[in-house]
């Protein structure tokens, strides 16, 4: 009897992908939140570049992408529902000792447990996903739990449009101030996740057996050395797989230099922080959510009609939007072709998640689905996402003075090098129906 005759698809799939998809907008929104709130906490806190920058990267980035690579090894071996609720709890608590934060010290301390706990949630939850879904299926999983990207982003938008200058209550008025701002906004994150990460724990943690012999023998338990040489040697056969993390590499570059993009729209566009905190936040919303259905299910048909891969979806896709990327970033903020960019850059966000992580998986054993995507996150954020958004600061901090517009030749720059994904996604594309069938012969 196959494996998807005995867990056939039902709604409690569904169910755990809702809940999961929940806690990943959580996740992101947290994460997100610096970078939304930018405009209020550089000046109150009197931040650098350089120190802003470390705070969206590093600071997090460090801990988040290095405990995740553990953390993804033990979910393969541990309840794995029960791992997301401590690690939902423990990031919600120092969410809300971020919003107590009095300068650059006490924000990136906090920030580092953080990261410990976010750490837990991806690889987990790619796991019980993959356990959950049949194969054909798992583009459009991923590019469902991912809506937790853009919306997320989006949340943490309208938070600064419409949440952080609502008067405080009186009550709250010695701790928050006269409006609720960025600290009370952290607050209210941290008390939530407290709350669904202990609804976590109402899921059960059914793993699927892989093979089910006749003595019904217990699924083989790997140490975390077995796991990393299986790993390994799966990097080292597939050039799809390095080459599709690759790529997820160069494209985080841009979204960690894109940390500077509120300050950006207010500094050199002109726009007010609050009035373009909401529109971004609506943008988001709706292009995200377009972006993250387009990328799950049109990558799905593209893989089943062309048997080329994902990324080669994501090849073409890029290239015909890199252009417009560019050019919105010189044009005035009343023209068309630079709302378009807004829109452009929000949808492109949400089509990128869904292929990607179903592609590595896709292209190792499946004992090691939650280590490969827990490796997958240490690259695309502890070099993707520190490059770009420390490497942004830094360029932003040395270029003013002498440059008119430091934030927008810092983003184009890095918008550049980020587009180094194109190539790569393009050859591992073309490697990937080859790649597949040699792991299942090895299998």
């Amino acid at each position: 009897m196959t494996i998807l005759s005995q867990y056939p698809i039902s709604m409690n799939p569904y169910r755990l992908l809702f809940f999961l998809t929940v806690l990943n907008l959580l996740n992101i929104t947290d994460r997100q939140l610096i970078a939304s709130f930018a405009n209020y906490i550089v000046p109150e806190l009197e931040l650098t570049g350089w120190q802003f920058g470390l705070l969206t990267s590093l600071a997090f980035i460090f801990f988040y992408s290095i405990m995740g690579l553990f953390m993804g090894a033990l979910a393969d071996r541990v309840n794995r529902t029960k791992l997301i609720a401590f690690g939902v709890v423990l990031w919600s608590i120092f969410t809300m000792a971020s919003g107590a934060a009095k300068g650059f010290i006490t924000l990136a301390l906090p920030r580092m447990f953080i990261g410990v706990g976010e750490s837990i949630l991806t690889p987990t939850s790619m796991s019980l996903l993959g356990d959950a879904f049949p194969p054909k299926r798992m583009g459009f999983a991923s590019g469902f739990y991912y809506l937790g990207v853009p919306l997320g982003v989006a949340i943490s938008l309208l938070l600064v449009g419409f949440v952080a200058d609502i008067k405080s209550p009186v009550f709250l008025e010695g701790l928050l101030g006269e409006t609720i701002g960025w600290r009370g906004c952290f607050y209210m994150l941290g008390i939530v996740g407290v709350f669904l990460g202990l609804c976590m724990l109402l899921f059960k943690d059914k793993k699927r057996i892989e093979i089910q012999n006749s003595t019904n023998s217990q699924e083989e338990k790997l140490s975390f050395a077995e796991v990393m040489t299986i790993l390994v040697n799966a990097l080292k056969k597939s050039p799809a797989l390095t080459l599709t993390i690759s790529g997820g590499v160069f494209y985080h570059i841009i979204l960690g230099a894109a940390a500077f993009e509120q300050i950006w729209l207010v500094e050199e566009r002109g726009f007010d922080r609050s009035v373009i905190a909401q529109i971004s936040g609506i943008i988001a919303v709706f292009a995200g959510l377009a972006g993250v259905l387009f990328g799950g299910l049109v990558s799905d048909w593209w893989l089943e009609k062309t048997n080329q891969g994902r990324p080669i979806f994501l090849f073409w896709l890029s290239l015909i939007l890199l252009p417009i990327g560019i050019i919105y970033r010189f044009v005035e903020p009343t023209t068309v072709i630079f709302w378009v960019g807004v829109v452009v850059g929000y949808f492109q966000l949400g089509c990128f998640y869904g292929p990607t992580f179903s592609t590595v998986q896709e292209l190792v054993p499946e004992k090691i689905r939650a280590t490969i995507v827990a490796f997958y996150i240490l690259c695309i954020n502890l070099i993707g996402l520190t490059i770009g958004s420390l490497g942004a600061g830094i360029l932003i901090d040395l270029t003013k003075g002498t440059l008119a517009e430091p934030y927008t030749w810092s983003l184009l720059i890095f918008s550049f090098i980020g587009s180094l994904a194109i190539p790569c996604y393009y050859i591992a594309g073309r490697r990937y129906a080859r790649d597949k069938a040699n792991l299942e012969t090895a299998i």
